[in-house]
């Protein structure tokens, strides 16, 4: 029995020495070995592969499936807006017939609404051989079946492991370092400290996802003194930014294992953690923009003014507190390569502990980052209008899909004065006074 131990404490030292000459400290150097960009250009091929197989097996019964997967549109939806729609109808200023209008959208909206369909994992054109997304895609030929087993013991008994061992090492030494690095005084040498703590520890957490990401316009980082805004799909956004660069943070405060991370963080970096739902909260996190704008030499504040994760598919209402401050905005447009695996975090469904496990069973993140230029709040524009412009142009560079809706509704329900403004719009019309406004940039 004691030689027994013996050698799995032999093995397991080994283990360790292996991952932190090999893939650890090149991550604390900002080097890379090209073992992960070896590692996807094989998986790249398999991939290719596996879809060619999948095409030829599917020519018979299954074409149709695989064509309409390209796409998760259920209807095809009429873009006219009310005023049109409801003239055709109706000869007067008042008609029944205007009925059929809100019956056509209410129908619409209860077989598809363009909401809830965002807090769900996108669709894949084709199978990434992870079982998680074979939905749509069953037996096709034995030896893609030979070819998912095969990848299964790679994920569960190869990558996890060695993935486990890494996201271990990167959240011990994030919460250690930032510990430690909270007791010393105030000054250059506790913002270095902090700064390299962040940096090394996101960079293993990155290995410890076998991430691959392609930063682009780095003469667009954000810069000391800043906002940096972007759109949000998952908590790992942070680790994917953090990784190129250091922020000072703003965000909703979590429990479990999240809540230990941030409380550890926020006492060696300005980091501010608050609850949505508490007015002072919200208050504190204005004040401390506002600190931070009239100070130019404080790291950059990276904001999500979404609010909540979105499914890499579109950007959704930005809420207009971060585009009030004033300062200078960094607008960031993050997008994922679901080919090789989901990003997305569906809090409602999954811990974050469960979905960390999702996520390093897959097969990698790939992820791409456009640094846009920065902007300012032009002369006469109000807070929504800015917050707007910012959210078009993320959403155009990511080839993301933009939305007025509020990310709110992934929790709660429309609000009344949404409904009340839609009532309005129709009331206007008929009366003819005036013409329909657009409700959702009143939306906060």
């Amino acid at each position: 029995m004691e030689a027994l131990l013996a050698c799995f404490l032999e093995l397991l030292s080994l283990w360790f020495a292996v991952a932190f000459l090999l893939i650890v400290l090149p991550s604390i150097f900002g080097a890379s070995l090209g073992i992960s960009e070896l590692y996807l250009k094989v998986l790249v091929k398999t991939l290719e592969w596996a879809t060619l197989r999948i095409q030829k097996g599917i020519r018979k019964q299954q074409s149709e499936t695989l064509k309409h997967s390209s796409s998760n549109v259920i209807i095809q939806r009429d873009q006219t807006t009310m005023e049109k729609a409801i003239a055709g109808l109706r000869h007067g200023d008042f008609e029944l017939s205007d009925v059929f209008y809100f019956c056509k959208k209410g129908f619409e909206t209860i077989v598809e609404d363009e909401v809830t369909q965002r807090f769900t994992s996108e669709e894949l054109v084709s199978w990434n051989l992870l079982t998680r997304t074979n939905v749509n895609f069953h037996y096709i030929s034995l030896r893609l079946t030979v070819v998912w087993v095969v990848g299964v013991f790679i994920r569960y008994c190869l990558l996890l492991p060695l993935r486990v061992t890494l996201a271990t090492i990167g959240i011990l030494s994030m919460i250690v370092g930032t510990t430690l690095v909270g007791h010393l005084p105030n000054g250059e040498t506790k913002d270095w400290l902090s700064d390299l703590v962040h940096l090394t520890s996101s960079r293993i957490l990155v290995r410890a996802l076998s991430g691959n990401i392609y930063y682009h316009n780095k003469e667009n980082k954000p810069q000391k003194g800043g906002i940096c805004v972007a759109n949000h799909t998952s908590p790992i956004d942070v680790i994917i930014l953090t990784n190129d660069g250091c922020y000072a943070m703003v965000g909703q405060a979590h429990g479990g294992l999240m809540g230990v991370i941030q409380r550890a963080t926020v006492k060696a970096c300005p980091h501010v953690w608050f609850e949505r739902s508490e007015m002072k909260d919200r208050h504190l996190v204005t004040k401390r923009l506002r600190e931070h704008v009239s100070s130019g030499d404080k790291l950059p504040i990276l904001i999500f003014p979404e609010g909540t994760c979105i499914n890499n598919t579109s950007v959704m209402m930005f809420k207009k507190g971060s585009f009030e401050i004033g300062g200078t905005i960094y607008p960031v447009a993050i997008k994922y390569d679901p080919q090789f695996g989901d990003a997305f975090w569906n809090s409602s469904k999954h811990g974050i502990v469960s979905y960390l496990l999702r996520i390093m069973t897959s097969w990698a993140i790939v992820c791409h980052v456009w640094y846009l230029p920065p902007v300012t709040r032009e002369e006469g524009e109000d807070a929504v209008q800015f917050a707007n412009r910012v959210k078009s142009a993320i959403a155009r560079q990511g080839g993301l899909t933009e939305l007025p809706w509020d990310g709110g509704l992934k929790r709660a329900k429309v609000k009344d004065t949404f409904k009340e403004e839609e009532q309005k719009n129709y009331s206007k019309m008929i009366i003819g006074n005036g013409a329909a406004t657009n409700p959702s940039g009143d939306l906060d």
